[in-house]
């Protein structure tokens, strides 16, 4: 499924947790959002957007634990630091938002940093979803609280 815009393309794929819009250049990802309209077109797909719905089944199928895709991340410089950190949080963990602040070099930006996590383009490639209040609590997800919970508990089942 493939739709052709101002020199993106468009890829959807069809996850348990439901439609995922995959954009992309001939060169890199751009964006990967939940989409819960869906629908479908017939088209052939460029390498990087096969490689990238491959990725995904894997990463759903239990068979993959971290992404490998060329990504380009639109944002501005402290959006851009909060997701370069966020890559690093390992499969299967949760730190909070404060300690991406920590992280970061600045603890007292966590609102900022919880902006920043919603802005993410590029969801579950980068895991905006292993990002968790102080108390514990899984707040603020973009997709829906629902699927984060979703996400970590797939990533949690597939460490034992």
């Amino acid at each position: 499924m493939l739709i052709q815009n101002e020199q993106q393309m468009t890829a959807l794929y069809e996850s348990p947790l439901g439609w995922i819009n995959i954009r992309a250049t001939e060169e890199y990802i751009t964006s990967v959002r939940f989409n819960d309209t869906g629908y479908s077109v017939e088209t052939e797909l460029t390498p990087i957007l096969s490689d990238c719905l491959q990725q995904l089944n894997e990463y759903f199928e239990h068979k993959r634990k971290s992404f490998d895709l060329p990504l380009r991340l639109t944002g501005t410089p402290f959006q851009k630091t909060v997701w370069e950190e966020l890559m690093k949080v390992p499969f299967g963990t949760v730190v909070s938002y404060g300690e991406i602040a920590k992280r970061i070099g600045n603890k007292n930006a966590v609102r900022a940093v919880g902006t920043a996590n919603n802005k993410n383009p590029v969801v579950i490639i980068v895991p905006c979803h292993r990002i968790i209040g102080a108390n514990g609590k899984l707040i603020g997800y973009g997709g829906g609280v629902w699927r984060k919970e979703w996400l970590l508990e797939h990533e949690k089942s597939l460490l034992f």
